[in-house]
């Protein structure tokens, strides 16, 4: 969703002169990381002016962009933590489980005194099930990571296209006011 709504956007962005009409678009599009860099950067231009800093605006503008777009990719990685720490601890689990599945084997052959398949069969089932559990966890975890990852990336790269095209054909747009 958040790629379709940059496209939108990006789409929107170009051709336009009118910095009144992006910022309304954009303050409105709350779900859509390049309208959040593009409201950010336009509030540190304006803050530059009204502080007097005699800094070269187009940096000004771009470490804006640069921030921005970091405190962007940040949150969206941060949605992503559970998928990664199920994925690497899931099958730990699992293999603890399947440790305990095989030491109740052993202990029931030990109170026993018979290693018959009716002894050991209870412990080794427990360790087939905690394996797979273990394994259902964490497949789908990587696979959604993994997923998760690529789709961030792809964010990443359109976000740093945004922040050249401002920076190479619309700075005017922030002079424009």
């Amino acid at each position: 969703k958040i790629q379709e709504n940059i496209e939108k956007y990006a789409t929107f962005f170009q051709g336009q002169s009118n910095i009144e009409a992006v910022l309304q678009k954009s303050q409105n599009a709350t779900l859509n990381p390049m309208a959040s860099m593009l409201v950010y950067a336009y509030q540190a231009f304006q803050k530059s002016l009204k502080d007097n800093q005699n800094q070269n605006k187009k940096e000004v503008i771009e470490h804006a962009l640069m921030r921005s777009k970091a405190n962007e990719i940040a949150f969206l990685e941060s949605r992503i933590s559970f998928l990664a720490t199920t994925g690497s601890s899931a099958p730990f689990i699992g293999l603890f489980g399947t440790v305990w599945g095989i030491m109740n084997a052993f202990l029931s052959i030990s109170a026993k005194g018979a290693t018959n398949l009716a002894v050991v069969a209870p412990g080794i089932a427990e360790a087939l099930i905690a394996t797979a559990i273990g394994l259902v966890a964490a497949i789908p975890a990587v696979i959604g990571y993994n997923y998760c990852v690529h789709k961030i990336r792809t964010t990443g790269q359109s976000l740093d296209e945004f922040s050249s095209e401002i920076l190479d054909q619309n700075l005017h747009l922030f002079q424009s006011k």
